[in-house]
């Protein structure tokens, strides 16, 4: 595993090429960028850091924060006042479930969707998007492996998902390095890790 700033540093080298060399799959521009979760405020600040870097060499770069898309899931369906009152009455995990169904059943918001439209929503000259604080998902709300599937084919950006996790081997991700979790590999993506 190489240094945080290496990473950075190959991320931007090959988001700079042109074609980017992030990905090798046309109808799957995703890669991850894995990171410890206790450096969050580390690679917040080196994420912004790097878009201005690579707006600045012509490539526009966009930050969109997953929080932000699983609260618009919440308000566009029931609200929080209903999540609240279910883990009042049934507990944290029939809240969170309640979460990830918000987020997976097409009858809801699920958060393919919404994040589809929000990368249809950016301006044209975005060549860039940046996927952070998936932290907001843990402990299992959603699975990230799980959206990059789902986003097959639904975008021609270029796009990381800056994940805070461990990493097992070459491709095994553990989300949030939470020891309950499995490990999973994502074998269609590259991994920053």
């Amino acid at each position: 595993m190489s240094s945080l700033s290496s990473r950075i540093e190959l991320l931007e080298s090959d988001l700079k090429a042109n074609p980017p060399r992030i990905s090798v799959y046309h109808n799957l521009p995703f890669a991850i960028f894995r990171y410890d979760p206790q450096e969050e405020w580390t690679v917040r600040r080196e994420a912004r850091l790097l878009a201005t870097r690579l707006t600045e060499a012509g490539k526009d770069t966009r930050i969109i924060h997953m929080s932000d898309l699983l609260w618009r899931a919440v308000e566009e369906t029931e609200g929080i006042e209903a999540v609240v009152e279910l883990e009042k009455d049934r507990g944290f995990p029939a809240a969170q479930e309640q979460l990830t169904t918000y987020l997976s059943d097409r009858d809801w918001r699920p958060l393919a969707d919404l994040l589809t439209e929000h990368l249809q929503s950016l301006d044209a000259s975005t060549k860039v998007v940046f996927l952070m604080r998936a932290a907001a998902m843990a402990p299992g709300i959603y699975h990230m492996s799980k959206l990059l599937d789902q986003m097959q084919g639904r975008t021609s950006l270029t796009t990381i998902l800056f994940y805070p996790g461990s990493i097992e081997g070459a491709t095994g991700l553990r989300f949030m390095d939470l020891k309950d979790r499995e490990a999973l590999g994502n074998y269609r993506v590259k991994i920053y890790g």
